[in-house]
């Protein structure tokens, strides 16, 4: 083999999803050579010693890649493992992980698309699966707002220049989330958790064993609209009004900000009057909070 070959055959091997006792599978299941034996593959390229055969010094590689990943997941996604329990977050990561193996120089990237993977696979969450989508796409957003580009926040002469038919462009870290479910206060909670756990030494496991956390089953479903965004390397939620989340979520999608404004009062009872007054308290705290970006900031991120 060259070296590109053999950095391929060492990758498939080592990304062979684990046995249910956590050793390597006996047989090859994911490289090219699908049903070869993992002995044999493992004596392509790593030499034997006098304590470990090659299958067995190829299989520490292997647990290790795995066992990585895992660790990886379950930091990312504790509410997610409080509302299915241990043992089914543990099936549900096992799965997800073969079918959506890292391909990014960095784990940050793991979760990107379980939101979509749990919606066409929902046993794996049991009879919880809309708060568990609902919980993956706040736990999701908290790594995209915490990691996303801050730009310049539009100045008082943009401000001065907008109008109708003006297109503004919002802050790459603000995500907007429509939930049927007030995930927020489950994520919140249990990520405070898991920074307090995070200064013990060591990995400590939770007492409630594979039992489910009886928290998710305080929360009802309602209609809630958020927005996370983040401020000096902090993450910060904000509650939204349905028109409001309307109106942001139209300004994202590119419409102008006279149909935006249409969107956001869709259907809505809200006089004209009370519109002009919301109108104004949304701006306002939008220009606050930094989420407009000044029209060059943003038309370069686009270009790049």
């Amino acid at each position: 083999m060259n070296l590109e070959e053999l950095q391929r055959e060492m990758a498939a091997a080592v990304m062979q999803p684990l046995t249910a006792d956590e050793s390597m599978q006996e047989s090859d299941t994911i490289g090219r050579w699908q049903g070869r034996a993992m002995e044999e593959v493992a004596s392509a390229f790593i030499r034997p010693n006098d304590r470990l055969t090659s299958f067995e010094r190829l299989e520490i590689y292997n647990r290790q890649y795995w066992f990585r990943l895992q660790n990886a997941f379950a930091e990312d996604f504790p509410a997610l493992h409080s509302v299915v329990g241990s043992s089914r977050f543990e099936t549900l990561a096992n799965a997800y992980l073969t079918a959506y193996p890292s391909r990014s120089f960095t784990l940050r990237n793991l979760g990107s698309h379980l939101h979509a993977w749990l919606s066409e696979n929902p046993e794996y969450a049991g009879r919880r699966v809309a708060l568990a989508l609902d919980v993956i796409a706040v736990e999701w957003a908290c790594i995209e707002a915490f990691d996303n580009a801050e730009l310049a926040p539009l100045g008082s002469a943009d401000a001065a220049a907008i109008g109708a038919e003006s297109r503004l462009h919002l802050q790459p870290h603000l995500q907007l989330l429509a939930l049927d479910y007030q995930a927020d206060e489950l994520v919140l909670g249990m990520h405070r958790n898991q920074k307090r756990e995070s200064t013990e030494a060591g990995a400590r496991q939770s007492d409630t064993g594979d039992e489910e956390s009886a928290e998710p089953l305080r929360l009802s479903k309602r209609p809630t609209w958020l927005a996370i965004h983040r401020s000096d390397y902090s993450l910060y939620y904000r509650r939204l009004s349905r028109g409001e989340f309307l109106t942001l979520n139209a300004l994202r999608r590119g419409l102008t900000l006279s149909e935006a404004i249409d969107a956001g009062f869709e259907r809505s009872k809200v006089s004209i009057s009370n519109r002009a007054r919301l109108l104004q308290q949304w701006f306002a705290s939008w220009a606050e909070l930094g989420w407009i970006c000044a029209p060059d900031s943003a038309s370069d991120v686009q270009q790049r």
